[in-house]
């Protein structure tokens, strides 16, 4: 069942790049929709189910809740942002190297990490720059947008890692119930400042920021935050690297872009860096000490995911 939900959230993210890149509506706006639909999906009917449990949350769940949003948040403005100014493959593979960062902060945090864990995570960076092909524009424009596609692969390592913390306990229809209107009134906040129009859009980009909003954010950041809660968030992050191919693919097809030539060695060398790294870290399996309650053997509907 695992398995079956990391693949529904990699399918998910991966349309995630495209369906933006083709919506005629600013950044923050189909961020901002994005998350408050996404928070109504899984929020209203989770609630009249009683499965929203707010009663009895500690103040440290409350405060990773609110660090992950803001950091959602945050990562959607840069994202977004940079897939308007430089290419879909390149933006998806500078915002995926999260799992670099968490890496990163791992070290620095005085987590061991492996000398086999750090070949995978290279085995994996190796297929992100196979299918980039270091092709990354020297235009002004471009090079701003992989800076902020950079930033948003840091922000989306700060999200995955406070998202672990917050999934200690909560539920997947509480937090990410929470984590999502919070993320949407941030944005909102965002797009008053910058006075981004947020309604008056034509029809096709109204179905994008539906086609995203199911695809990515229900399809896709939903599943990952469940399974926050079952393995680490760096193998989380390893898998959300396969977004990288994915996107490029459906890019490929749907939006006239050219596939990248190393899409296919890349994606191996990925494959290959994420086995090494859940055979090193021993985390495909549930955390230790968690309750978990069974899974259904059918996939469930989305505000019904439980650890």
């Amino acid at each position: 069942m695992t398995f079956l939900l990391a693949v529904i959230g990699v399918l998910g993210v991966s349309a995630s790049g495209p369906i933006m890149a083709a919506t005629a509506a600013p950044a923050l706006a189909i961020a901002f929709w994005r998350n408050a639909l996404g928070a109504a999906a899984i929020g209203l009917p989770s609630a009249a189910r009683g499965r929203i449990r707010i009663r009895g949350l500690a103040a440290g769940e409350y405060r990773w809740t609110a660090v992950a949003a803001l950091s959602l948040a945050l990562h959607f403005a840069c994202f977004i942002t940079a897939l308007q100014m430089t290419s879909v493959a390149a933006a998806t593979a500078l915002v995926c190297l999260q799992a670099g960062w968490i890496a990163l902060f791992n070290l620095l945090s005085g987590t061991p990490v492996g000398a086999r864990l750090l070949a995978g995570l290279g085995a994996a960076f190796a297929g992100v720059l196979v299918i980039s092909g270091f092709d990354f524009a020297l235009s002004r424009e471009a090079l701003l947008g992989d800076l902020l596609a950079l930033a948003g692969g840091l922000l989306a390592a700060v999200y995955t890692i406070a998202g672990g913390k917050a999934r200690a306990s909560m539920n997947t229809a509480t937090y990410t119930t929470l984590c999502y209107g919070a993320c949407a009134l941030v944005l909102l906040g965002m797009c008053l400042i910058f006075r981004q129009p947020i309604v008056s859009f034509p029809p096709a980009a109204w179905a994008g920021i539906i086609g995203v909003t199911i695809a990515a954010q229900l399809l896709g950041h939903t599943v990952f935050n469940h399974l926050l809660a079952v393995i680490s968030p760096l193998v989380v992050s390893m898998i959300i690297l396969l977004e990288i191919p994915g996107a490029a693919l459906l890019a490929a097809v749907f939006l006239g872009e050219q596939l990248p030539a190393g899409t296919y060695a890349g994606l191996a060398l990925i494959l290959a860096g994420l086995a090494v790294v859940i055979q090193s870290s021993g985390r495909w399996t549930p955390r230790r000490g968690r309750r978990r309650a069974p899974l259904p053997p059918s996939p469930p509907a989305l505000g019904d995911i439980e650890p």
